[in-house]
């Protein structure tokens, strides 16, 4: 099954990389779109995939009225890198996981619209984040392609990312299914440099304070023993 249209190429047609309207309704949706774009990017920097974030997708050749701008997409199979928009037909593939930051004001087209468009578009997870809480109650809820059909994710893990989701306030926490270990957002990227800095130099210290012992003991008591 595939809702792709086969319609013959058309030359002249444009296919807008905007409307105009605003990347997201409140800074809590916008934070969580760049930082769920940023933390999936590093992710999988050096696989054949690409995220991009509040781009057109176009599924229908010769249509450029049929179009949605998913908050995030992952691609998987394709060439990294942005995009200004993305044409199915051109590229041959159909994003993998798509993400939606939803709020009151836009669920029935998140919970209907969209979900009955990427499920005939055979998009495999799509994952419905409430930043807000404002209409879900667990504030994370994703579906999982099965057969035709979507079905409810009651894990929180995706299968093509390999990743478990975590909701962690306002934000989407991610954690590799293999190991554990979470993936940073940016500012807690930042902050653990920035103590990995901190212990550096506390080690420099160290051996400093170390040499300078051991150096002092050279001065009175020559050579240490051998073993």
């Amino acid at each position: 099954m595939t809702a792709v249209v086969p319609t013959p190429s058309k030359s002249g047609i444009v296919y807008p990389s905007s409307d105009g309207e605003p990347v997201a309704e409140t800074y809590d949706h916008l934070y969580a779109i760049l930082t769920t774009l940023e933390v999936l990017r590093q992710y999988l920097l050096g696989s054949r995939a690409t995220v991009l974030a509040n781009q057109f997708l176009y599924y229908a050749e010769g249509f450029p009225k049929l179009r949605v701008a998913p908050d995030v997409m992952i691609i998987y199979d394709v060439e990294p890198g942005g995009r200004d928009n993305y044409k199915i037909w051109e590229e041959k593939q159909v994003p993998k996981v798509i993400f939606e930051m939803t709020s009151k004001s836009t669920q029935d087209e998140d919970k209907n619209t969209k979900k009955n468009l990427y499920e005939a578009l055979e998009v495999q997870e799509y994952w419905l984040f409430d930043p807000k809480g404002e209409w879900i109650e667990q504030k994370l809820q994703g579906y999982r392609l099965r057969g035709d059909s979507y079905v409810a994710i009651t894990d929180n893990q995706s299968e093509f990312l390999q990743l478990r989701l975590a909701v962690e306030g306002k934000l989407i926490g991610f954690y590799r299914l293999d190991n554990g270990q979470k993936l940073l957002v940016p500012d807690e990227l930042v902050e653990a440099l920035r103590e990995a800095e901190k212990q550096a130099e506390q080690e420099r210290q160290r051996a400093t304070q170390l040499e300078s012992m051991l150096a002092r003991y050279r001065e009175q008591f020559g050579e240490l023993p051998e073993q």
